[in-house]
């Protein structure tokens, strides 16, 4: 069976981890992903712990390892004319184009959309930026600079994570990238579709702040609605939701209505809680959680998470541990899934990645192909896909305008 886009070939100039792991979720539907990177260097990424290393002393970092498998390598200097002309016949046998660079660098190449698709009038270009670069809707921010931090900070997310008493924080390293990259991913699909319709490609504008500002729906409409703005580490319509100590770990509980309200006090058998005023509906419970905390954390820190697990999704109450890594990896639910995927490196062994979702019930098994030397595709691309000839590939190698592993 075919993944759903084989047949689509990409160029990634992506780096870090937004445009790679948008690349990742490509590779992984099918797509022929070809990773251009810098001679010398490579993605930055390669460079970053932790790393896994081989029998031989060769290292490879993880970070790099996790969103580059089922990509090809080109080692390409896009300085040089030469390197521009490689460039320039790649664009014309592929179907998207997706870099995270800093605004304006490839337009300085004399490579921004317009040029290109001028080259491949089907090419879907991607970017990923922090504020966006869509003609027109650019904003005063647009030319910025950004990290997924910045993302997380100016969407609203990051003033919601914490504690009431505490800083606001940042939620897990490089959400704002991930979450970018799936984005794109999904502007990339659509694209891919109208092009159907159309036969024409066209420019797909994805910002790091516009993503996480519609990850953080619940906060415009509240402020919308009501002129509320949520208060970190307090919910004021609903109670219980957080982390509660068992005798071995973390539960997670959330309690968004009044029925499911009414079977975790049947459970934990405080029946009496259904009617208390105090507690009898969701704005009452968040007013009087001093009240109520000491209670449910009473019931739960007797117990171990599995018992108290068991006690209360058996009775319809939706709870699950709050897990270590170690828990993740021996869950009988993820090995189900098969969530957890083997790649097999030539260089440094069997590592497990996370596998990309979803899954679709006509399309065969995600590939697991090592992550790629750098420049260890260099000479096939340029010869099987572009036709160069192998004294012409070698005079491109001793002038410095590729790199090539092999």
């Amino acid at each position: 069976m075919l993944r759903p886009l084989t047949g689509i070939r990409v160029i990634s100039l992506g780096q870090y981890m937004s445009a790679p792991y948008c690349t990742l979720l490509l590779a992984d539907a099918g797509a022929e992903v070809i990773k251009i990177e810098r001679p010398g260097w490579g993605d930055p990424r390669r460079s970053i712990p932790p790393f896994a290393e081989g029998a031989d002393g060769m290292k490879k970092a993880g970070g790099f390892m996790a969103y580059n498998r089922n990509k090809k390598s080109l080692a390409l200097n896009m300085r040089s004319e030469a390197g521009k002309e490689i460039f320039r016949k790649l664009v014309d046998v592929s179907d998207v184009v997706v870099e995270n660079l800093r605004p304006g660098a490839l337009a300085k190449m004399g490579f921004d959309y317009e040029a290109l698709k001028g080259l491949n009038p089907r090419l879907v270009y991607a970017t990923i930026s922090g504020f966006g670069r869509l003609p027109g809707y650019e904003g005063p921010y647009g030319n910025r600079p950004a990290f997924d931090i910045v993302a997380e900070a100016m969407s609203g997310i990051m003033n919601l994570v914490g504690f009431a008493d505490k800083p606001p924080s940042w939620t897990i390293y490089g959400l704002a990238d991930v979450y970018s990259g799936l984005c794109t991913a999904y502007g990339i699909m659509l694209a891919l579709f109208m092009r159907e319709r159309t036969g024409a490609g066209q420019f797909v504008d994805s910002a790091m702040l516009d993503n996480m500002l519609a990850l953080n729906e619940r906060m415009v409409m509240l402020y919308s609605l009501t002129g509320e703005e949520p208060q970190r580490g307090q919910l004021r319509h609903l109670y219980p939701r957080a982390a509660f100590k068992c005798s071995d770990g973390y539960l997670a509980l959330n309690v968004p209505n009044d029925l499911i309200w009414q079977r975790l006090c049947q459970v934990i058998g405080r029946e009496d809680l259904i009617d208390d005023p105090r507690s009898a509906y969701g704005s009452a419970r968040a007013a009087n959680s001093e009240f109520l905390d000491p209670i449910i954390e009473g019931w739960l820190v007797s117990r171990t998470r599995a018992e108290a697990e068991e006690a209360l999704n058996s009775h319809g109450v939706p709870v699950g541990p709050v897990y270590t890594a170690e828990d993740v990896f021996a869950d009988p639910q993820v090995e189900a899934r098969k969530m957890l995927i083997t790649v097999d490196d030539p260089d440094v062994g069997k590592y497990q990645f996370a596998r990309t979702t979803p899954m679709l019930s006509s399309a065969p098994e995600v590939d697991a192909m090592p992550a790629p030397r750098l420049g260890e595709h260099t000479r096939s691309i340029l010869g099987d896909l572009l036709g160069y000839e192998v004294a012409d590939i070698d005079r491109l190698q001793k002038e410095e305008v590729i790199e090539s592993a092999a």
